[in-house]
C-alpha cells in the first residue's frame, strides 16, 4: 500500500446517520479537487458537486482541508494500493518495476480515475496556510520513495541488483518518473505514449554482474 491513511483529524460525528452516501460524496469531490486544484475549489462548488450543504460538508469533514485529504485517501486507495502491493510481490526486480509503470500508465489514463496523479496535480503551489495538505501531500510523495526504495533494497539483498546501488537515489528517479508520467497524462498523452515512457523505468536499474 502506497499511504499510510493519513489522519483526517476530525472524529466522524455520532448521532444520527447522514442522508448522503459519503463514498460517492468523495468521488464528487475528487474530481473538483482534480480539475480545479484544492485552493481554487471553493466550498461552495464542493458543496453543489457533492450535493450537500456546507454544514453537512464540515459536520461530515471537518473543512475542506480535511475533505481534501480524505478523498486523497480514497483516490491512493481505490486505485494505487493493489498496484504497489503488485511491486512487493512480484519477485524478479525488472518484471516487478516494469508491471508497476506499466499499470501506472493505465491508472494515469483510466476514465474511472482523474487523468494524471491527484496527489502530483491537485496540491500544486499549496499556500503555507494550509499546512495539513502541505503535511499530507509531501508524506504522501514520500511514501512513494519509500516503498520503491524497500522493493529495491531487497532487490539487491537477494542479489537481483549491485550490492553498491544507491537505492534511496534510485527510488526517488523512479518517484520522479512516475510523477512526470502524471504531467504528460494530464497534458493528454496517449497510452501507447506513456507506456513507452514508463519503459524507460527498469532500464534505469543496474546490471548486476556475476
Amino acid at each position: 500500500m502506497k499511504i499510510r491513511d493519513l489522519p483526517e483529524a476530525v472524529e466522524k460525528p455520532k448521532g444520527r446517520p447522514r442522508s448522503f452516501d459519503r463514498e460517492q460524496a468523495l468521488k464528487k469531490a475528487l474530481d473538483l479537487f482534480w480539475r480545479k486544484g484544492f485552493e481554487p475549489a471553493s466550498v461552495a462548488e464542493l458543496c453543489s458537486a457533492m450535493e450537500i450543504n456546507p454544514p453537512s460538508l464540515y459536520s461530515a469533514f471537518g473543512n475542506k482541508a480535511r475533505l481534501f485529504i480524505e478523498a486523497v485517501n480514497y483516490y491512493e486507495r481505490v486505485y494505487w494500493q493493489a498496484t504497489w502491493a503488485r511491486l512487493e510481490e512480484t519477485q524478479e526486480i525488472t518484471e516487478a518495476i516494469d508491471r508497476f509503470f506499466s499499470e501506472a500508465a493505465d491508472i494515469l489514463l483510466s476514465p474511472s480515475a482523474p487523468c494524471g496523479c491527484m496527489v502530483v496535480l491537485a496540491a500544486i503551489n499549496v499556500s503555507a496556510e494550509s499546512a495539513d495538505v502541505v503535511k499530507a501531500v509531501s508524506v504522501l510523495r514520500q511514501d512513494g520513495k519509500d516503498l520503491f526504495e524497500k522493493r529495491l533494497a531487497r532487490a539487491v539483498q537477494e542479489k537481483q541488483l549491485p550490492a553498491k546501488t544507491n537505492t534511496a537515489a534510485l527510488a526517488t528517479v523512479l518517484n520522479t518518473l512516475l510523477e512526470g508520467m502524471s504531467i504528460e497524462a494530464k497534458d493528454g498523452a496517449s497510452i501507447e505514449s506513456l507506456k513507452s515512457i514508463g519503459q524507460h523505468a527498469s532500464k534505469l536499474l543496474p546490471v548486476h554482474k556475476m
